[in-house]
């Protein structure tokens, strides 16, 4: 990762993933979170920034702390809070709510005007669809070596959503493949992607990529 204030999506969702100590803090945060305890929710944040978007191991819902914070109501100091750590607006849950779509069916008027996302780089929803598709095809291509289950699928990693970028400033975010010393740096330009990638296990561990509604132009020529 080129700067330290690039956003990181978090993929990991398997228990299996971590060392006990990286899973006893990750489930440290969720219970805070949805018990409303937000005093722990932030000595965690401090202590592990990268955390603020990631999810229950093994959960079914995808919430983040800032879903749960749209789900109770909470203060709007607290939702700023959780902002200023990095959380992002425009992450959906497994059944595509965002923070602002939970807080509005729940009736906190004083929280979805907050949590409302500010898209500062519009995409086409079917251009923003398709860039996500040849992301991920080129995520499990760049993971796998051809003889068995690439590791973005072995490891159940939650992918990168494009959407995420068009929220941010700088609309760029880190994406870290789980003990391969490597991953994706991920830039939306425009209306296309370009992926730079370092992975220990695939062939050419160094690369950029460019990802476009048509498809993956690969570094080498050719599209995926």
């Amino acid at each position: 990762m080129d700067d330290e204030r690039t956003a990181e999506w978090d993929g990991i969702t398997l228990r299996s993933t971590l060392l006990p100590e990286g899973v006893a803090l990750r489930d440290r945060l969720a219970d805070a979170a949805r018990d409303g305890r937000w005093h722990t929710v932030f000595e965690i944040l401090d202590e592990a920034p990268s955390l603020a978007n990631s999810t229950r191991l093994g959960g079914s819902s995808g919430y983040t702390p800032l879903h749960q914070a749209a789900w109770y109501g909470t203060t709007p100091e607290i939702a700023r809070r959780l902002l200023g750590h990095g959380a992002f607006r425009t992450l959906r849950t497994r059944d595509g709510a965002r923070p602002a779509d939970i807080a509005a069916d729940r009736g906190h008027d004083h929280l979805t005007g907050l949590l409302r996302p500010e898209i500062r780089h519009p995409l086409p929803p079917q251009v923003r669809a398709a860039l996500r598709r040849n992301l991920h095809r080129l995520i499990h291509h760049r993971t796998g070596d051809g003889n068995r289950p690439d590791l973005a699928t072995r490891e159940e990693l939650r992918l990168p959503d494009v959407e995420i970028l068009t929220e941010l400033a700088r609309p760029v975010c880190w994406f870290p493949v789980p003990g391969m010393y490597g991953g994706f740096r991920i830039e939306l330009t425009g209306g296309e992607l370009t992926v730079d990638s370092w992975v220990r296990v695939a062939e050419g561990s160094e690369r950029t990529d460019r990802v476009t509604a048509e498809g993956v132009h690969l570094q080498e020529g050719g599209l995926l």
